[in-house]
């Protein structure tokens, strides 16, 4: 599959297998194609992505650089398959380089490691890869952003009660770090009880829906705490206890990122913190970290973008309003 990628690759390539596409003879002048791969494109969050990378496009482009992102991923965050895929074919497409948010930090190893092989020089964002051959790791600090989620669920709960956690899949780094990070954190309380740590609420809304009902059908009259630890699960899980009569904080309700329902499940007291993260400042630091590795400059390892606690009391607050409100619209359309 990799050699008929590569001979694809190189058929279609306008500059050819000798030279990466766009790239000049030096690497430091000349045009570049950077491939952006979310772990999938369905989610406000990954917009948001998307948007940081064109802001960096766009700033690149009024400084004189000769620069084109080329957005692709899969629809669905589960789709491990399709992504190798992608990180394959922008590979023998022999791009300047790609920035990554690996949806499996064991699956996407190999082909990581291919690319890099290849020539073209791998940015991790968001999510990691169990490799340190990556140019640089942009993300956030997942297990401390857990640790956030505990330790305020903890407060809400007043030290006491039972605690539901919905993980989201096996396999993503970030969630898992989150979920480490939220379980260390409730160690703090011996009195809190974990009732459920061992379902997982899938790629979409619909999947974290249909897993946020069994939970409620079982715990739904002793649970007193619940955490997600990323947007779809957050936003199935406020509507699963709307449903039975125990929104509006009647669970105590902790989640993770900054969509629009989640910002008006915050809003309507449905949900009692969101731990939020920039998206647009990652895909942005993505994009220009690549580009300054390129050039030859030194580059950090690893970029902490920074998580925040949202709550109703301080949403408005100038800082907050700008993570719960990235303005997406200004590079995308």
């Amino acid at each position: 599959m990799k050699s008929l990628l590569l001979l694809i690759g190189c058929a279609l390539a306008i500059t050819g297998c000798g030279k990466r596409e766009g790239a000049s003879a030096d690497g430091k002048s000349g045009s570049y194609t950077v491939a952006v791969i979310p772990k999938g494109t369905t989610h406000e969050f990954w917009k948001s992505i998307h948007a940081g990378a064109v802001k960096a496009e766009r700033e690149l482009k009024e400084k004189g650089v000769k620069v084109q992102i080329v957005w692709q991923g899969p629809l669905r965050e589960d789709d491990r398959n399709g992504q190798i895929q992608t990180v394959e074919a922008n590979t023998a497409r022999r791009v300047s380089g790609i920035v990554l948010a690996p949806l499996d930090s064991q699956a996407l190893v190999g082909p990581v490691h291919s690319a890099i092989d290849g020539g073209v020089p791998v940015m991790i964002m968001d999510s990691g890869l169990k490799t340190d051959r990556y140019v640089s790791f942009v993300a956030t600090d997942n297990y401390k952003g857990g640790v956030l989620a505990g330790e305020h669920l903890g407060k809400l709960l007043n030290g006491k009660g039972n605690v539901i956690l919905l993980r989201y899949a096996v396999g993503s780094a970030s969630t898992e770090e989150r979920e480490a990070g939220f379980l260390e954190a409730l160690k703090k309380f011996p009195e809190i009880k974990i009732i459920s740590q061992d379902q997982y609420a899938g790629p979409t809304r619909e999947t974290g829906y249909q897993a946020s009902q069994n939970l409620l059908n079982r715990y739904g009259n002793e649970v007193n705490g619940i955490f997600c630890p990323c947007e779809p699960p957050t936003i199935a899980m406020a509507k699963a206890l709307r449903d039975i009569g125990k929104a509006g904080g009647k669970v105590k309700m902790v989640g993770f990122d900054s969509g629009t329902q989640s910002v008006a499940d915050l809003k309507n007291g449905d949900v009692q913190g969101l731990v939020v993260q920039d998206p647009l400042r990652m895909g942005y630091l993505g994009v220009i970290t690549l580009y300054q590795h390129l050039q030859g400059d030194k580059v950090e390892k690893r970029i902490d973008t920074g998580a925040k606690l949202v709550t109703a009391e301080n949403m408005d607050q100038p800082e907050m309003k700008d993570l719960l409100h990235p303005p997406i619209d200004k590079y995308l359309n």
